[in-house]
């Protein structure tokens, strides 16, 4: 049986994290050649040791997405070894800041999950589309949290963060669509594999909830009554990078678990 990513090459930034690592285990399961990329070595080696005993193919990079001449000669680096690039997908941290009111809220705890996911979106964006336009195919893939359409209070930076790199992604699709390459996105939050108490309470800060409890606000939420699974967003990350979903861009797959109904 053909896997559906066969022979193709993708970047994944962040690779290292639950979602990236996640999703790296999907393409590679499904033929992909992943390129894992981060800041933190230590990070990446345990995603491609365990790719590499199912089967798989990966290989790790070490360096900053905000970096544009780093970024820039990793995936001309990528696209010489394997003769393209089919899939780049953004997932680093940005910083969000959550809990804190707006009018509480300081500028820089505002404006660095907007400037760094915006930033790092379009480098890697911008450096991958330059290669998918040569070829004529590609795909490029972002994740947030649906909180920019929704408008959830109490937030912080995530949702003007989130809304201004969907933007500019839903912009890039309008462009890049003549030339072949699709640009799309999933909507998913509280993934839960990837919730820890650390984790929350380096976005919420004092009074953040327990990884359990948060967990729970999410079902409770939620219209299927659960937290969003790592298979769940990994299963439509794969689907949205293959061939079966080419006539969708500009658009955004809800895994949500109905936390969002839209």
């Amino acid at each position: 049986m053909t896997k559906l990513l066969e022979g193709k090459t993708a970047i994944i930034y962040g690779g290292g994290g639950g979602i990236g690592s996640g999703v790296a285990r999907s393409f590679a399961r499904e033929g992909t050649t992943v390129f894992l990329v981060g800041r933190t070595p230590e990070k990446l080696e345990p995603v491609v040791k365990d790719i590499a005993a199912a089967g798989g193919s990966a290989k790790v990079a070490t360096l900053d997405a905000l970096d544009e001449q780093a970024v820039d000669e990793h995936v001309r680096s990528v696209a010489s070894e394997t003769r393209g690039v089919d899939v780049s997908f953004n997932l680093i941290t940005r910083g969000d800041v959550q809990g804190t009111p707006l009018v509480d809220m300081t500028t820089d705890d505002l404006l660095r999950a907007v400037v760094t996911g915006l930033q790092s979106n379009f480098i890697t964006a911008r450096a991958a589309a330059r290669r998918m336009i040569e070829q004529k195919s590609g795909v490029i893939l972002h994740l947030n949290s649906a909180s920019g359409p929704a408008a959830m209070p109490g937030m912080g930076s995530t949702g003007p963060a989130d809304a201004a790199t969907e933007s500019f992604m839903r912009y890039l699709a309008a462009e890049l669509g003549p030339h072949g390459v699709r640009v799309c996105g999933i909507w998913t939050a509280g993934v839960a594999e990837t919730l820890s108490d650390e984790k929350i309470a380096a976005v919420g800060g004092e009074g953040a909830p327990s990884a359990q409890t948060a967990e729970e606000m999410i079902a409770g939420m939620a219209a299927l009554r659960r937290a969003p699974k790592l298979a769940d967003v990994a299963e439509v990350a794969t689907f949205l990078a293959s061939d079966r979903a080419a006539g969708m861009t500009g658009t955004m797959a809800n895994v949500t678990s109905g936390l969002v109904l839209s």
